[in-house]
């Protein structure tokens, strides 16, 4: 009863807080930047919905393996809003500081987000499953953790040289979604309390569209 308590109570937080940001930054937002923060969050919190409230509903009624095929469905839905995610905030890189050519890197982006959504339509995934197998786990995570490495180091790299207060700590956060996500991929199946680190790489989401938000109040002044 503890752990139903306390993450229906975090997750609704969550999924209201992220979700109210993303409109607000898309519908008020004065500048493109902070309105793809705004479509950003949004596709965040409208995506993770898919697998947390069915989450939730298990933990109050007959457990997750009751609900796997709901779950599963949602982290199918949950991995291509992810990915979706992560190529928003690659165009929000270029437009705050200005990346006008590397056109290589934009095909390299483009081919990594779409092999990984390619990767998760494959029904050996096993989604509507309570185990699925890791070793397609582990193939469809290979490109998203690729796109993640570049992603991390563009923005550590530019934040830097333009001393970007706002974002200085932007590599940080998504290198952290991705230390809490990666051992959740390769070992909850045979530690389930590994699932648990699931909530702090939602924190870390969330700190990204804090981020937006600290832009969003910045720009509307």
């Amino acid at each position: 009863m503890g752990q139903a308590i306390g993450e229906t109570a975090f997750e609704v937080c969550y999924l209201i807080g992220v979700i109210t940001a993303g409109i607000l930054m898309l519908t008020k937002g004065k500048t493109s930047l902070v309105k793809k923060f705004g479509l950003m969050a949004t596709i965040l919190g409208a995506g993770d919905s898919f697998h947390l409230i069915p989450r939730m509903y298990s933990l109050w009624t007959n457990g997750l393996e009751a609900n796997a095929a709901a779950l599963g469905f949602g982290k199918l839905v949950t991995s291509i809003t992810m990915t979706l995610f992560y190529l928003i905030l690659y165009y929000i890189w270029r437009e705050r500081y200005q990346i006008k050519e590397r056109k290589s890197l934009t095909v390299t982006i483009w081919v990594l987000a779409v092999l990984r959504i390619a990767l998760c339509l494959f029904p050996q995934n096993a989604w509507l499953s309570y185990r699925q197998p890791l070793i397609w786990g582990i193939a469809r995570n290979v490109p998203f953790a690729i796109m993640g490495v570049i992603i991390i180091v563009l923005f550590a790299q530019e934040a830097k040289k333009a001393n970007d207060k706002i974002f200085r700590f932007m590599w940080l956060a998504i290198t952290l979604s991705f230390a809490f996500y990666v051992p959740v991929v390769l070992f909850a199946a045979q530690i389930p309390m590994i699932g648990m680190l699931m909530l702090p790489k939602t924190v870390a989401y969330a700190w990204i569209v804090w981020m937006g938000w600290k832009l969003h109040k910045e720009t509307s002044r």
